[in-house]
């Protein structure tokens, strides 16, 4: 059992270690060498678990869309959390701005099948058809072109606060977007119970890390 939560833990360092690299340089600049130096582990430990730098990636792209997050009353609640709380995570944590690079990055997304946009794209859809079904939103919505326009705007403001304001500012602009977004999907006795605050995405991996580890 401990020889196996170390490797847990080598794998999961490794992991980490690329995504420093790929979020510092990108997909084709990122080098095995830099990767190893990071992370602290021999380059046969590496291949244990990768086998090249395209599995690291592929690794790098599979955890983004791993955190379980509570669920609530009203589904349309968890579109805006997943939204919410994908960008608090993107400013503290390396694995979801290396993700966001790779997806970005049109080697890495043409190896990968468009990167983690996919995987983002197919959780919202899910929300979003069962908030469709329950009657959270207006008539006309469909659930999986909401979803993709979601996860598109949602990568261009991550990228303009990038640029701007190197992400300093980027859960307030998403707040902002999914306010004027929501206002054309949600009806209006649901979108008056909504909570889009920019610290909204902060509360919720808070809440997160404080669930048992089964929930």
């Amino acid at each position: 059992m401990a020889q196996q939560e170390r490797g847990v833990r080598t794998r999961r360092a490794i992991l980490e270690a690329a995504a420093v690299a790929f979020a510092e340089h990108g997909y084709t600049a990122a080098t095995v060498a830099d990767i190893l130096r990071t992370a602290g582990v021999t380059k046969g430990a590496m291949y244990f678990h990768f086998d090249s730098k395209e599995a690291l990636a592929r690794g790098v792209l599979e955890v983004q869309t791993e955190q379980v997050l509570p669920e609530q009353e009203i589904k349309l609640q968890e579109v805006v959390d997943v939204a919410m709380a994908m960008t608090h995570r993107l400013v503290h944590e390396p694995l979801l701005r290396a993700g966001t690079r790779l997806s970005a990055d049109p080697v890495a997304a043409r190896r990968h099948r468009g990167g983690a946009w996919p995987l983002w794209g197919d959780l919202l859809t899910e929300f979003l058809t069962e908030a469709h079904e329950r009657g959270e939103t207006l008539a006309h919505v469909v659930p999986r072109e909401v979803a993709e326009l979601v996860v598109g705007a949602l990568n261009g403001v991550h990228l303009y606060s990038q640029l701007e304001t190197g992400l300093s500012d980027v859960e307030a602009r998403v707040s902002t977007l999914l306010r004027h977004l929501l206002l054309s999907i949600a009806r209006p006795a649901v979108l008056a119970c909504l909570d889009v605050a920019p610290d909204r995405g902060a509360r919720v991996v808070r809440e997160v890390a404080r669930m048992p580890a089964s929930a």
